[in-house]
């Protein structure tokens, strides 16, 4: 018995270079992605809302006044209020007229969740015209 070498051919060879097109093209759609979405996320207004220049008292043919101080006071048509008694208040004259428009006086002080609060409650009670004043600019 004769034991021979069998002949091996080589296999073949692990491939050593790297394919960068498909990293490319996923690097270029997270640019696409970042120049696209990047303006959304960076707000960088600052905004000094109560002066401006044709800010100038309208005449609504029928409006309420709704008023908030910086110490948190709430005041329909300058007399104050508590803000169960504001969505009471608001739904009444909302029967008298549904088009009435509301007049919202807020100082500059007073947090953006309070204002929101009091357009939900105008809105619940059925008025839906809001109007916000603000001072001339001099």
């Amino acid at each position: 018995m004769s034991f021979g070498r069998l002949e091996r051919s080589e296999g073949p060879r692990p491939m050593s270079d790297i394919n960068v097109t498909p990293l490319v093209d996923v690097m270029l759609v997270l640019v696409v992605i970042l120049i696209i979405t990047a303006p959304l996320m960076a707000s960088s207004l600052r905004l000094d809302l109560p002066k401006a220049e044709a800010a100038k008292p309208g005449d609504a043919p029928r409006f309420v006044t709704v008023g908030l101080d910086a110490q948190g006071g709430l005041f329909l048509d300058d007399k104050p209020v508590d803000p169960q008694q504001l969505g009471a208040r608001l739904a009444e004259v909302a029967q008298r007229g549904p088009d009435t428009e509301v007049q919202l006086r807020a100082d500059q002080a007073v947090p953006y969740g309070r204002i929101v609060d009091v357009m939900g409650a105008a809105q619940k009670a059925g008025l839906q015209r809001i109007g916000f004043v603000a001072d001339p600019a001099k």
